[in-house]
């Protein structure tokens, strides 16, 4: 059993100049592993002229191409795989639906390294062995759940292995259960808290809830505020990628200030989207790590598309390690309408600033003719929904103004009732684009 505050002190408190000492020393190991036993990796450095012995430094670093999803996806299923077929014990995948997935393939070494990496995790938000942690993630081919189980396993809290669905039951269960830790994406504890509205459930007096740990979707400060709020705990971010390892890449510590990157297991830089050039800590940019122990399926500095700021100054926690700070979005989840960049994460920064509205909300992209149309649709609360003073129209104009704002363009706005907008229990689905094969 741990006690105190770190999960491995040493490690997390490590002085900087060890943490980079002990990357580099990494660094140079899995490239050398890579292009011995990576034929993906091999032909790559080939292509260039570049040996493993040509990286001595972090600025070597940057000889190295990026690798991103479609290499993933043309060389399904194993042909990035650098371990022999006998030494793989598991596989995951992305919860993509469209052409191939993303196929995460495991080593025990791997394995191992992922528990330690979760156990790491859960720790640093305060969960400890006495918690009773309800995994409201997927289990299956997709990492969440079995990377929240493998982490909770390691620490000895336990589990309530619930996956997603039947938001009833998963009430009932956390509260009959005596449920500490929340697990699961952003999008699904709202939902719970909803059905717990409507079950007469209110978690102050009904639930032992102490914290959330959410991930997988980006998700904005003023959605953390509503979780807290309705859900009576402290909410924490978690980070993580099947291409990494699943879970547990980064999370937030008490101090909600940017997700601590466990930097003896990976290098992350940022750069600009558009050019691939390097940017300095504390300028917005797209993510990038290289995975420094991974044997099953590793990559070098991989292309996440997540959109994010690097720090590297202490912790007021202690932990030294690098800090990322919350994903406002990804790159290629941009959308373009009528000529102007608009992001998903705008429209929620929108919706966040009235009471009046659920947190859910539907952006619709449809080009009927020469130009586009962009619906925005939200959803009134039940509060909200039986407030006879409520004026639907004038609400419309606020939104609508307030869209107008953010982003510089007008929006359609249409208000459904309570719990009309579709619900999930994996990654919410924010953007219906009918434009897609239309000139």
């Amino acid at each position: 059993m741990v006690d105190g505050k770190y999960w491995n002190e040493k490690i997390e408190t490590l002085p900087r100049e060890e943490i980079r000492k002990l990357q580099l020393q990494k660094l140079k190991e899995q490239v050398k592993y890579c292009y011995t036993n990576s034929v993906f990796y091999r032909k790559k450095f080939d292509r260039i002229g570049l040996k493993p012995e040509d990286i001595q430094s972090f600025d070597d670093l940057r000889k190295i191409p990026f690798t991103v999803k479609a290499d993933l996806k043309e060389n399904y299923p194993y042909g990035m795989v650098a371990a022999p077929s006998d030494e793989i014990v598991e596989i995951h995948a992305s919860s993509g639906t469209t052409g191939n997935q993303i196929v995460g393939a495991y080593t025990k070494n791997d394995m191992d390294i992922w528990q330690e990496l979760m156990a790491r995790s859960i720790y640093t938000t305060g969960g400890r062995p006495q918690d009773i942690i309800h995994i409201a993630y997927g289990y299956g081919l997709f990492t969440g759940g079995f990377g929240f189980h493998y982490g909770a396993q390691k620490i000895g809290a336990r589990i309530v292995p619930m996956s997603g669905g039947m938001t009833q039951r998963q009430v009932k269960l956390m509260k009959d259960l005596d449920v500490t830790i929340l697990a699961c994406t952003p999008s699904f504890a709202v939902y719970l808290s909803e059905t717990m509205l409507q079950e007469g459930i209110a978690p102050q007096r009904d639930l032992k809830l102490k914290r959330g740990i959410f991930g997988a979707e980006p998700w904005s400060q003023q959605m953390r505020q509503r979780i807290e709020k309705d859900l009576n705990l402290e909410a924490f971010d978690i980070y993580g990628l099947t291409e990494l390892c699943g879970p547990g890449v980064s999370v937030e510590c008490p101090e909600h200030n940017g997700l601590h990157v466990w930097e003896d297991h990976f290098i992350v830089e940022i750069i600009d989207s558009n050019t691939g050039e390097p940017l300095p800590d504390g300028q917005e940019g797209e993510l990038v790590f290289t995975a420094l122990s991974k044997t099953g399926l590793p990559v070098l500095r991989y292309r996440t598309f997540d959109i994010s700021k690097i720090t590297q100054e202490k912790c007021a926690c202690g932990r030294t390690h690098a800090r990322m700070l919350r994903v406002t979005g990804r790159s290629d989840d941009m959308l373009i309408i009528r000529g102007v960049n608009v992001f998903p994460s705008q429209i929620e920064f929108v919706v966040m600033q009235f009471p009046e509205l659920a947190t859910q909300y539907l952006i619709v992209l449809d080009r009927p003719g020469a130009l586009d149309t962009f619906l925005v649709k939200v959803e009134l609360t039940e509060q909200t929904q039986k407030n006879p003073q409520l004026d639907l129209k004038q609400l419309k104009q606020n939104i609508q103004q307030r869209i107008h704002i953010t982003t510089g363009l007008t929006a359609e706005i249409e208000i459904a009732k309570p719990n009309e907008l579709p619900r999930t229990d994996g990654k919410a689905k924010r953007v219906l684009d009918l434009r897609k094969g239309k000139m």
